[in-house]
């Protein structure tokens, strides 16, 4: 007779404890779904959180914003830059357009364009026949990519202006034209390299399946693969624009008259310039920041996309 009360209560205690644990996790503290793991109770960890945060954004936003407040501000000087403008003109623009910077902003929109352009044209074409076709000399091919990345730019300098003055077999100067700077910047290491990592990624069968149904190679490259590689390519679009936007030497070495100049270099020339404030050139800065901003404003998802997608590979 006891045998059964015994199996009674034994049955019964998993219902009470389920009760009891459920109330438990009501009643734990829900933590936000970031990845410095915060909480909802103010303590140490998470009042060193914030002062770990407010570092960081102050050391990237302040001198952002330092520019931006002295392009507005008049007599602004480089020694006491702030981060509210005060005594706020729209002179250091005015003075700035009359210098030129928007001859040379147009000079620099027209390489970037162009210079993307060709740089993601090359670098795909590059990149789908390292990855999806087997060669001799291939890892070869893919360790000179490689290398190019390792030369700094002041190596080549020389060499490079020598060549564009008389381009060999053709005989071509391209100093002094868009061409000058547009061609050195065709291929870039970086991009052939991370969109032949991405394409490596592709399934083959979706490769054999098109094959069978007589798909050619430009086809297969341009509905086919490229498709499958829009973050990538949208990582190489962000970061190569910003490259091309941001040279100085090449410009620089490819240049025959100032009026040849783009943005980076004639923020150099209004500093060098003793009639110019600090004022002027920071004007010059704000213009010469607003394209990286509108183009990874843009294309930011993608960039997000392509870097989780590298992240997360394998």
């Amino acid at each position: 007779m006891s045998a059964p009360a015994i199996d009674s209560v034994r049955t019964t205690t998993p219902k009470t404890t389920g009760k009891r644990s459920g109330k438990a996790k009501r009643t734990t503290p829900a933590r936000f779904d970031t990845a410095l793991g915060w909480n909802d109770r103010p303590g140490t960890a998470w009042a060193l959180r914030i002062l770990l945060c407010a570092i960081a954004l102050a050391v990237f936003a302040g001198p952002f914003l330092a520019i931006l407040s002295g392009a507005f501000t008049r007599n602004a000087s480089g020694s006491s830059l702030s981060f509210l403008p005060h005594d706020s003109t729209l002179q250091n623009f005015t003075v700035a357009g009359e210098r030129g910077i928007w001859d040379y902003f147009s000079n620099s929109l027209v390489i970037a364009g162009g210079g993307l352009l060709l740089q993601l044209v090359v670098c795909t074409l590059a990149a789908y026949a390292l990855a999806r076709h087997r060669f001799r000399g291939q890892a070869l091919v893919l360790t000179l990519f490689m290398l190019t990345m390792m030369l700094p730019e002041e190596v080549i300098a020389i060499p490079l202006s020598l060549v564009l003055g008389d381009v060999p077999v053709v005989h071509l100067d391209l100093k002094g034209t868009v061409w000058g700077v547009i061609l050195p910047l065709g291929a870039w290491g970086f991009s052939v390299m991370m969109l032949t990592e991405f394409m490596k990624d592709i399934p083959d069968e979706i490769e054999e399946a098109a094959r069978l149904d007589g798909v050619g190679e430009l086809r297969m490259l341009w509905q086919i693969v490229l498709p499958l590689c829009k973050p990538a390519l949208g990582v190489a679009g962000v970061l190569g624009f910003i490259m091309i936007w941001d040279q100085y030497l090449l410009p620089l070495i490819a240049a025959k008259d100032p009026t040849d100049y783009t943005v980076t270099v004639a923020l150099s020339v209004l500093r060098s310039d003793p009639q110019v404030g600090s004022g002027v050139v920071l004007a010059g800065a704000v213009i010469a920041l607003v394209p990286s901003l509108i183009v990874y404003l843009l294309l930011q998802r993608s960039l997000v996309t392509g870097i989780a997608a590298g992240a997360t590979k394998g």
